[in-house]
């Protein structure tokens, strides 16, 4: 099974999974270009995609959803909340037979994959992570969510590699120049996750066969890559658990350039 980000961050997020078999994206927030070049890195055309799972309807995971899908029809699986709220956005599409809409916690088979999305608590319709299998190995792209419950926890077991986002430093937010109201929002139980608390619920799913853990949807303004990583290891060594940071690859998803590709 393969994973890697193509793009993660406030500006847009698409993430790549699969098996020798069958490929998807998860959320298209990023040009037809990006999408088609990040592909073609995985030695891939965008006619090999199976789906494209969107996690909710915010522009940064559904700004380049029409136009890719002008050009290669594929299924779309979301929430049917969702999916109400992006038809607007996908004028110009001649048909909606590709709208595939889907329950959290219900497992849909995607040729040789298991996709499973489960909720999680953001500012959107009905907004959800995704856990995708293959065989014995699994994935998961977990962002957007104002905090994470046992619920959460629970669907982030056994994991092979992960993104997981560490948006924001706390302090940078609190004295940063958005307005009031936003920094409420990002902190709050429908916005993201802090660097903290993303290092204290990875403590809470490691396990030996973690291979890869990426951080992502690292905010621009609020927060630096170096800083992300380094909180987030804190978090693991001050944990109560056996692990220690370094004894896991963590890297910091980019906003401009792909990841690697991770092998698990």
């Amino acid at each position: 099974m393969r994973f890697a980000s193509i793009a993660s961050g406030s500006s847009g997020n698409c993430v790549y999974a699969g098996d020798d078999n069958t490929h998807i994206i998860i959320d298209a927030g990023i040009s037809n270009r990006r999408i088609e070049g990040g592909l073609k890195e995985l030695g891939l055309n965008a006619t090999d995609l199976s789906g494209i799972c969107i996690t909710h309807e915010h522009s940064d995971h559904i700004s380049g959803l029409a136009m890719f899908l002008k050009k290669h029809p594929v299924l779309v699986y979301a929430t049917k909340e969702t999916l109400d709220r992006i038809r607007p956005y996908l004028a110009g599409i001649p048909s909606e037979d590709f709208l595939h809409p889907i329950l959290p916690d219900e497992v849909n088979e995607v040729g040789s994959l298991k996709i499973q999305a489960f909720s999680i608590s953001h500012d959107a319709a009905n907004p959800v992570a995704y856990r995708v299998t293959s065989g014995k190995k699994a994935v998961a792209v977990a962002t957007d969510m104002g905090y994470y419950s046992p619920y959460t926890v629970e669907h982030l077991q056994h994991l092979d590699a992960l993104l997981l986002e560490s948006n924001h430093d706390i302090h940078m937010l609190e004295s940063g120049p958005y307005p009031y109201y936003l920094k409420r929002r990002i902190a709050g139980d429908k916005g993201h996750l802090s660097n903290e608390t993303a290092g204290r619920l990875l403590t809470e799913i490691l396990h030996d066969d973690l291979k890869h853990i990426l951080l992502g949807h690292i905010s621009k303004e609020n927060n630096f890559p170096d800083l992300a990583y380094e909180a987030v290891r804190l978090e693991i060594d001050l944990g109560f658990g056996e692990y220690k940071g370094k004894d896991f690859d963590i890297q910091v998803a980019s906003r401009d350039h792909m990841s690697e590709i991770f092998e698990v």
